[in-house]
């Protein structure tokens, strides 16, 4: 395979003493800032909520603003993967990455000077929830080209190893909001409307991810190196069409089942935790984010273990040792959470924190496997779209706990879509082959390239 590119780096990236590393910085970097910008409303937005909304919403309607918040990035996501991976696997990894960060970090300030309710009226929930669509776009663009592109730099025999340090930065990032806000809570209280927090304090976490935006376009301009494995003449006809309806079809649906899991566990761990600790266990604002800044630290350790576990045992016997952990261990700590109240603040820490490291740890290869499933020509396209598409049913999840809390009761209804991503996990991982030898460098024939299980 020829590694030349329609797309020359600059001379300042070729004056890179170590390409690989470059890559693998900004993967991690990258990652970090998009996953900033995909969690901060879930922490910093929630005190101030009331901003966006007319004062006498319902309890309900606002926790169904709240999760649509959430949600239209996550559905946003599959559209910008498909976009921005088929254009990276045609164009280049490298240019695609820096348009869609100089996406993102646009939309993310246009957040930040959002007027409220007060100003416009029901338009400034409407204004939120577009902008976050339009970020979702290009956030989902950033993760496809940028882990990709850093993935294609590592050595085979390090690849878990690179996938962890990327992936470990979505728990580094979500500490790192939560830490912020306690900052900004402490600093500026949230005491109603007219409160300092409220009426701008909340936006200077969106500021700084704008700003994280400006640094990593900068960065992958300068230092960042076009793929070894990329070639453009490779990339003869569509990406998306060959995905989704040529002989990488079965091995997309293989990936679907297991991020379908994933995901899913990621709500239970990320979204609805919070919320559970604050009306279920009746802690107070302040106790809530301290546990939700503490935890993420415990899973940046699970994703680094794990992410070495998988080099070591295979990725395919992990995810399936894992899926079964997740829906017998982590469902068990929600339920333990769930009997507490609210003086039991360091028992309900201990149990957050295990239940995060037990539902979300098994992001830490996820890089490296999803782009080891997917071949060079269409290897962005697979990667951002595997990842992006199974977001779409579990971003719902309100719907789902309202529905299983009518059955089987509001404590139960997480736990059992906890037990159900488990389970997705797992049968999503025996349904598809082991991928941690194969092959990524220029030249290499993909042993995956049919799809088979």
């Amino acid at each position: 395979m020829s590694t030349t590119s329609s797309n020359p780096v600059p001379p300042a990236a070729n004056t890179a003493r170590d390409p690989g590393r470059a890559a693998l910085r900004g993967g991690i970097f990258g990652y970090y800032a998009d996953q900033f910008d995909i969690f901060v409303p879930i922490v910093t937005l929630a005190p101030a909520m009331i901003y966006f909304q007319a004062a006498d919403i319902s309890t309900t309607a606002a926790a169904w603003i709240a999760a649509g918040v959430f949600a239209s990035t996550l559905v946003a996501r599959p559209l910008g993967a498909a976009v921005f991976g088929h254009f990276a696997d045609k164009v280049g990894r490298r240019i695609t990455t820096m348009v869609a960060v100089a996406g993102f970090g646009v939309s993310t300030l246009l957040i930040g000077l959002l007027p409220g309710h007060q100003q416009i009226g029901s338009w400034a929930i409407v204004a939120l929830i577009g902008l976050r669509f339009v970020a979702g776009i290009f956030l989902g663009g950033e993760y496809s080209t940028a882990v990709p592109l850093a993935m294609e730099w590592s050595p085979r025999d390090k690849r878990g190893l690179a996938s962890g340090l990327i992936t470990a930065t979505s728990p580094a990032a979500t500490a790192t909001i939560a830490g912020l806000t306690l900052l900004l809570l402490t600093v500026l209280p949230s005491a109603g409307l007219d409160s300092a927090y409220v009426q701008w304090g909340w936006r200077i976490p969106f500021f700084i991810g704008a700003l994280l935006a400006v640094g990593l376009f900068v960065y992958y301009r300068r230092n960042v190196e076009e793929a070894p494995s990329f070639d453009a003449a490779e990339a003869t006809g569509s990406p998306l069409r060959e995905l989704l309806g040529g002989r990488h079809r079965r091995a997309l649906l293989q990936v679907f089942v297991l991020m379908t899991g994933t995901w899913i566990l990621t709500n239970m761990g990320v979204a609805v935790l919070p919320a559970t600790l604050k009306n279920d266990v009746g802690l107070d604002d302040r106790s809530v984010t301290v546990i939700m800044m503490i935890a993420p630290l415990a899973c940046i350790v699970g994703f680094l273990v794990c992410a070495v576990l998988s080099q070591r045992i295979g990725r395919r016997r992990f995810y399936i040792g894992f899926g079964i952990v997740a829906a017998v261990l982590a469902s068990a700590c929600y339920l333990g959470i769930t009997t507490l109240g609210a003086d039991d603040v360091v028992l309900a820490g201990v149990l957050a924190a295990a239940m995060q490291v037990l539902s979300l740890s098994h992001f830490g290869p996820i890089a490296a496997y999803l782009t080891e499933r997917f071949p060079a020509s269409i290897r962005a396209t697979g990667y951002g779209v595997g990842y992006s598409l199974a977001l779409i049913i579990p971003a719902f999840y309100a719907f789902y706990l309202s529905g299983l809390s009518a059955v089987i009761g509001a404590a139960l209804a997480p736990a059992a879509l906890i037990v159900l991503g488990g389970a997705l996990v797992a049968v999503g991982a025996a349904l598809g082959p082991e991928t941690r030898d194969v092959d990524m460098a220029p030249g290499a024939v993909h042993a995956l390239s049919e799809g088979a299980t």
